[in-house]
């Protein structure tokens, strides 16, 4: 039994080689379009949104008088006037904070919500750029995060440890928001906006000179405390009608598919955070089943596959020759096939990876594995994160550490569908290799148990551009 499974396993992997060879050679299949609602960050009619969410991706009980912790900043200029978009709701679920979170982010959706009449778009609509704070403290003693779709605990610290300085250590800080104005410096009128937090503070402020043809500036800002010292702050595109539990709103109005989609922005480090600070230059998820069907919303056999590419270049790579569990099981190069396996020493490039985790729930991984956190995420998750390396230069990201750092700003042209292409996310052996498509792309930082650290630093300019096959 265990050679048959061997076998399966190397043909799993030999299909999954010839699906993604030839990328060398790989040249883009039809004329590029942006699937972002406002390309390149230009509009100045803005359309923003901000919430906040646990170690679990949850809300768990709201902070006092702040309700459920997630606005809207979306208005429409006119040659008169400056007209923000308004309403009221009587929402259910009162009595239920991550029920009620739900609600309100759809809520907001729908009254951010953009129509156009591309031809190209399904559905031609989109709702709003999303800024997420996500505090990473874990109370292991409420038993608030479930594993694996089900609910544990309580339960005491494990060895490793969480970040916790008592009760309320998951909550969230309140939320000042500054709604955009119009402000006039000079003889210059700039539209200008701001949300903070207390406690740890918080800060990302967004800036747009009226009249002009470019892009927001949107300054972030992030401060981790003794009490909150793993914090994480991203900036992203998500899909527009999603699915990620529920519907999500975002400024993407269609799936990007591998491999044909390119990642744009203008990003500018200014303060780093540290040692445990991750700063991710992209971050994409997407999510499918071990036996290569697309979820439906189950949160015991979907499974969320994310794709993190670390800037940071104090990040030093987990996956070694000595540390094989940590590594990903081959590695696929942009000609194809041969995959290298990653006990061929000579030849796997270990200091491209920092880490790999499998899914809870696959049932035919390798020997020597190791499962991603269970409490982080309310359903199984697989992550890959990769680190500055030649074996990606040609895909536009950075070749060696210290690229794009403080001191680096740079404009980012990032061949993300062709990278996602081919990375070896797990599937079950014998399965037809699904076409990946990614519902959320962003950039952002993510403090690992490390208080009084500041990372600060400015995105312009995001876009995302498909590249449509011949027969789309």
């Amino acid at each position: 039994m265990a050679m048959v499974l061997a076998i399966l396993s190397f043909l799993s992997i030999f299909s999954f080689t010839v699906s993604f060879g030839q990328l060398d050679d790989y040249e883009w299949p039809g004329p590029e379009y942006s699937v972002v609602g406002d390309p390149g960050m230009r509009n100045s009619n803005l359309r923003l949104a901000i919430d906040s969410w646990n170690y679990c991706n949850k809300v768990g009980s709201e902070a006092p008088k702040m309700g459920s912790p997630a606005a809207a900043d979306c208005f429409d200029v006119h040659p008169k006037t400056f007209s923000f978009i308004q309403g009221t709701t009587h929402l259910s679920h009162l009595n239920d904070p991550d029920l009620y979170a739900v609600q309100k982010e759809l809520y907001l959706g729908s009254k951010c919500e953009v129509h156009g009449n591309d031809l190209r778009f399904i559905s031609d609509y989109y709702q709003f750029w999303m800024i997420t704070l996500r505090n990473g403290n874990l109370d292991t003693h409420a038993g608030l995060c479930p594993s694996k779709g089900r609910k544990v605990g309580p339960f005491e610290h494990s060895e490793d440890g969480f970040s916790c300085f008592g009760k309320g250590c998951m909550n969230q800080p309140l939320m000042f928001h500054n709604y955009t104005s119009l402000q006039t410096v000079g003889k210059e009128n700039f539209l200008r906006g701001r949300v903070t937090r207390n406690i740890s503070y918080y800060s990302v402020s967004w800036e747009k000179k009226l009249g002009e043809d470019k892009s927001w500036a949107f300054h972030h800002f992030l401060r981790t405390s003794d009490k909150y010292p793993s914090l994480k702050l991203t900036l992203k595109s998500d899909t527009a009608g999603g699915k990620f539990g529920y519907g999500t709103r975002g400024m993407t109005k269609d799936l990007t598919i591998s491999p044909d989609f390119e990642v744009i922005f203008t990003l500018n480090v200014l303060k780093g955070g540290g040692a445990n600070s991750q700063f991710n230059l992209l971050e994409m998820r997407s999510c499918w089943r071990n036996e290569g069907l697309r979820c439906e919303g189950n949160s015991r056999i979907d499974v969320n596959r994310y794709f993190r590419m670390i800037l940071s270049p104090n990040t030093t790579a987990l996956c070694s020759p000595t540390n094989l569990k940590a590594c990903p099981p081959y590695h696929i190069t942009r000609g194809g096939s041969p995959p290298i396996y990653r006990n061929d020493t000579a030849n796997f490039p270990y200091e491209a990876y920092h880490s790999y985790c499998a899914p809870s729930n696959a049932e035919h991984l390798q020997e020597l594995y190791q499962l991603c956190d269970p409490y982080s995420n309310p359903m199984p998750q697989e992550i890959i994160k990769i680190l500055p390396h030649p074996v990606w230069e040609s895909y536009g990201f950075p070749k060696k550490q210290g690229d794009g750092w403080i001191g680096d700003s740079r404009k980012w042209k990032l061949k993300a569908g062709q990278l996602a292409f081919t990375l070896p996310f797990y599937q079950d052996p014998g399965t037809v290799p699904i076409d990946r498509s990614w519902d959320s792309i962003g950039v952002g930082t993510e403090v690992f148990m490390n208080p009084d650290q500041v990372v600060e630093w400015t995105i312009s300019d995001f876009d995302i551009l498909m590249h449509p096959r011949p027969h789309d």
